[in-house]
């Protein structure tokens, strides 16, 4: 018995100083920008094994560089409470979920074996903290470590900075990250010339830019962006 308690408490010990290095790398974000991110990481080890190498775009905006334009759309487009939360949109979270419960129970009735597609209720604070932490399972234990992850980013990290390390990790393509790159890449001009259904256009993208990268003419892509582009000016910059 008492090899079970100290196995458990060394147990708890090794996650409690996880969590400490973890927090400490996130404080030190805040004058320090992060080289990579575990989701570009797990990209580069993918595309190596499968195909050779990774042709890496990436170039650092700091803050002031960022056009408005992207980032009111990126707000609006995937969360318009940015400014305001705490890190993580409840009403949101509880949305997504019943969503997600009557689309399972939809499936169900229909007897259907595809599993529903899932709606995420992620804020911009917790997409950053998966992709700088995190792999893509979706665990219990996994989104509780999102969860202490998110709130320590919002205690270290300002909201601009949190805006900032975002727009320059996001994947926007197969080796595209970062709104510098994605404007260069789709656009063959820089970040700070974006008009705003050009940034419209790139923040739709977020959810599938690999799919969106190979079908550019998707008429979902360009009315997404019209609506979003309409609403950037409603957007609240922190």
């Amino acid at each position: 018995m008492r090899a079970l308690w100290r196995w458990l408490g060394l147990c708890a010990l090794a996650l409690l100083c996880l969590q400490v290095f973890l927090v400490v790398r996130i404080a030190l974000m805040a004058v320090v920008n992060p080289q990579s991110t575990a989701f570009q990481r797990s990209e580069a080890w993918r595309v190596a094994r499968d195909k050779g190498a990774l042709p890496w775009s990436q170039q650092w905006l700091a803050y002031g560089q960022i056009p408005d334009n992207l980032k009111r759309a990126v707000i609006a487009s995937e969360d318009d409470g940015f400014a305001s939360h705490d890190g993580v949109d409840w009403d949101a979270l509880e949305k997504a979920w019943a969503k997600n419960n009557r689309a399972e129970l939809r499936a169900e009735q229909k007897g259907t074996s595809k599993p529903p597609k899932v709606v995420g209720g992620s804020t911009i604070t917790q997409q950053l903290a998966k992709n700088l932490f995190l792999s893509g399972e979706r665990t219990l234990l996994r989104k509780g470590q999102e969860f202490v992850l998110t709130l320590a980013l919002e205690i270290c990290l300002s909201k601009p900075r949190i805006l900032e390390i975002y727009l320059n990790n996001v994947e926007w393509g197969e080796g595209v990250f970062g709104a510098e790159a994605a404007a260069q890449h789709y656009f063959r001009k820089p970040a700070s010339r974006l008009s705003a259904y050009e940034a419209a256009r790139l923040v739709v993208m977020l959810p599938r830019p690999k799919y969106f990268e190979k079908t550019p003419n998707s008429a979902y892509l360009s009315g997404r962006a019209g609506v979003i582009a309409a609403r950037i000016g409603d957007a609240r910059l922190p």
